[in-house]
């Protein structure tokens, strides 16, 4: 399937349950059924959730604010553990990365 394809292979939808109280979003296929997660009883549709026009661009001002956060992040987060926490979580590192150098046996 293409994003130009007009015609989608899945949709999402939202389903209520006529048996019990469930109602939730569903991702939808064709040629198959949705019954109830809770009880497994047929289901009705509510309503079809509108898909998101992808055009393939990114927001600048969320780009922006993404690598804001993401600048700040690691400084926060080695500033917040103790030297002994950050020993911890070294040797665990060095551990994986090493037993996948030994030869199996």
């Amino acid at each position: 399937m293409s994003l130009t394809d007009p015609t989608p292979q899945a949709r999402l939808v939202v389903r209520k349950c006529r048996v019990c109280e469930w109602q939730g979003e569903v991702i939808e296929r064709p040629g198959e059924t949705s019954d109830c997660p809770w009880c497994h009883g047929p289901t009705d549709l509510v309503n079809v959730v509108p898909a998101l026009e992808v055009n393939g661009e990114k927001n600048p001002h969320a780009a922006a604010l993404g690598r804001m956060g993401g600048a700040k992040g690691g400084q926060a987060r080695a500033a917040s553990l103790t030297a002994k926490r950050r020993s911890a979580i070294a040797m665990k590192a060095a551990k994986a990365r090493w037993s996948k150098k030994r030869p199996k046996r």
